[in-house]
């Protein structure tokens, strides 16, 4: 049996859920049967999927580690899916372990099975939110006693806003988490793109995240580099996610394009 299947309860397990498609394109176990075969049509669809998440892993770590060394000791990471090994706590914890992390996810599920993984991390803690209602994130009780925002914080929006499909909605939402920070703080973003793909492939993705109850907005490097407005990007700025500051092969794409997301990190003045 899959272990995530021994967390459902009375949840609704039969319909997709990008967080446990993603966990299943890491190779990860929490994530159930509709998952699993909701990720084999992507996969049929674009073959490159598993790489795409890969690269998304691994910008997240050299994120992470950017932030630490720059003193970062509070992340708020939004769209977390499930933090499975290699994720926000773990890095930073290693570098600094008195860094304290929230995990905020959409999916009750995600939610319970992080809660899980998280036992016993007093300085680590997961729970149910909605990107498109950042108030109600920011002012959540668990929240306001884990971080606080009078100091610098890193928010991390990392492949999250493509599921905020509405632009106008999607930038509103950056800039009230940005508003909330005290000067110093991060917000790092990773964002797919449909620069560099046929655009009927990118159609048929669509339409597949859209039968799956996910629907997505895929955004072009013009309309990505806008949820940067009011921050300064580190260098190298935004760029495919493969180019930020790789630290070694695993890093490195031989057509960087291949990893399909632009990503970057902006600094509030």
């Amino acid at each position: 049996m899959n272990n995530g299947e021994q967390v459902h309860g009375e949840m609704d397990v039969e319909r997709p859920s990008a967080a446990r498609i993603y966990d299943y394109l890491l190779g990860g176990y929490h994530n159930f049967e509709a998952d699993r075969m909701a990720a084999e049509r992507f996969r049929a669809l674009l073959p490159s999927m598993p790489l795409y998440m890969q690269a998304n892993r691994n910008f997240l770590r050299r994120v992470v580690s950017y932030l630490v060394n720059r003193g970062i000791d509070q992340f708020l990471d939004i769209g977390s899916g499930i933090p499975t090994v290699g994720n926000v706590h773990e890095v930073a914890q290693v570098m600094n372990p008195a860094a304290r992390i929230v995990y905020v996810d959409i999916d009750p599920v995600a939610v319970r099975q992080s809660e899980e993984i998280l036992k016993g991390n007093e300085n680590a803690t997961a729970l149910q939110g909605d990107l498109r209602h950042p108030e109600a994130i920011l002012q959540h009780a668990e929240v306001q006693s884990m971080l606080d925002f009078d100091k610098p914080v890193a928010v991390l929006l990392l492949s999250i806003l493509l599921f905020v499909t509405e632009d106008e909605e999607a930038k509103r939402a950056v800039r009230v988490l940005r508003d909330a920070l005290a000067p110093g703080s991060y917000v790092a973003v990773t964002h797919p793109t449909d620069d560099h793909l046929p655009q009927e492939q990118v159609e048929q993705a669509k339409s597949l995240y859209a039968r799956n109850g996910n629907p997505v907005n895929i955004r072009s490097f013009v309309q990505i580099k806008n949820f940067f407005d009011g921050l300064e990007l580190v260098e190298p700025g935004l760029v495919y996610v493969a180019r930020w500051r790789p630290e070694g092969p695993d890093d490195l794409f031989e057509q960087p394009e291949s990893s399909g997301y632009y990503g970057g990190v902006g600094r509030k003045p």
